[in-house]
């Protein structure tokens, strides 16, 4: 059973709306902490919650934080998804976690789905406080590799004109321009192919979850460069994909560059990716050693209870 309590991170972006997630019913016994975050234009209670309850179930302390401008954080413009600045929440977060006396000495880890995967490690590069990582699913772009979703060359001077539009009004009024997150054949929409995962309410269609996009958001998000800097990342980390997620070969060339970085290749999306890594059933093209796993939480530790 997961006991969950409502935190809020106080970081330079400002407020941040988080959750925590303990086997225990209290904020003293100590436990190992894993940082959970999830895709791009989602909140804490759409795939972050799902993984944060199987984390705590296995005994460690899982968080989740809503970043600014999207769920119950503040924050202006809203419902605009700006890599740096979620960069710089996940390392604020990180290094709040690392401060608190019911967290277990010895590294914060961090799971990342989705989007939030590349924002992660970049933060790691830049020195984020985090021992361990690992993908799932990971999206990881440049603007040379993300041009095929969005039409090729002719998309992104679309995006790109767009944007500047929503930009110039932003800045002349305040008025954040919206379009539909996840609008099915609406190529306006941030999200504009059948997934299942945002348009289901019994899946990702939560209630805290808005189904907008800040137009502006195209000029950040299409220049994002979640590529460079890998060969900085000395954090041990693990890349749980499958030929059927997003840009593979991207995870293959990161893993490729990191000094500490290994690959558990399955089949399948970030749910079933996520069975198959809890069961073990994942290859493993770096070597084909085991994937480490830490010591179980409830194992005692100099570190405390």
């Amino acid at each position: 059973m997961a006991f969950e309590f409502d935190y809020e991170f106080f970081t330079t972006s400002g407020a941040l709306a988080g959750r925590i997630y303990r086997d225990v019913d209290d904020l003293v016994t100590r436990r190992p902490a894993v940082l959970v975050t999830g895709s791009w234009l989602t909140v804490k209670e759409q795939m972050p919650h799902r993984y944060a309850l199987a984390l705590a179930d296995e005994g460690f302390t899982a968080v989740t934080f809503d970043f600014s401008g999207f769920g119950a954080s503040a924050g202006s413009p809203q419902q605009a998804e700006l890599p740096s600045r979620k960069v710089g929440e996940i390392t604020a977060v990180a290094e709040i976690l690392d401060t608190l006396s019911f967290v277990r000495p010895g590294g914060i880890g961090h799971l990342g789905v989705c989007a939030s995967a590349q924002y992660a490690l970049r933060a790691l590069g830049r020195g984020a406080p985090v021992a361990a990582f690992a993908s799932v699913a990971g999206w990881f772009h440049d603007t040379a590799t993300i041009a095929a979703f969005y039409g090729g060359q002719s998309g992104l001077a679309m995006g790109f004109d767009r944007a500047r539009q929503a930009l110039a009004a932003f800045q002349d009024s305040a008025e954040v321009r919206m379009v539909p997150a996840f609008d099915e054949g609406n190529d306006r929409a941030g999200m504009f192919l059948p997934l299942d995962y945002y348009a289901s309410p019994a899946r990702g269609a939560v209630p805290q979850w808005r189904n907008e996009l800040a137009e502006l958001t195209w000029l950040y998000w299409l220049t994002f460069d979640g590529l460079s800097g890998a060969e900085e990342v000395s954090t041990p980390t693990v890349f749980v994909h499958s030929d059927d997620c997003v840009l593979p070969g991207n995870v293959h060339a990161l893993a490729d560059r990191m000094p500490h970085a290994e690959l558990a290749w399955g089949r399948g999306f970030a749910d079933r990716l996520l069975r198959s890594a809890r069961s073990g059933r994942l290859r493993r093209p770096c070597g084909g050693a085991a994937l480490p796993r830490p010591p179980h939480p409830r194992q005692g530790s100099r570190g405390g209870a």
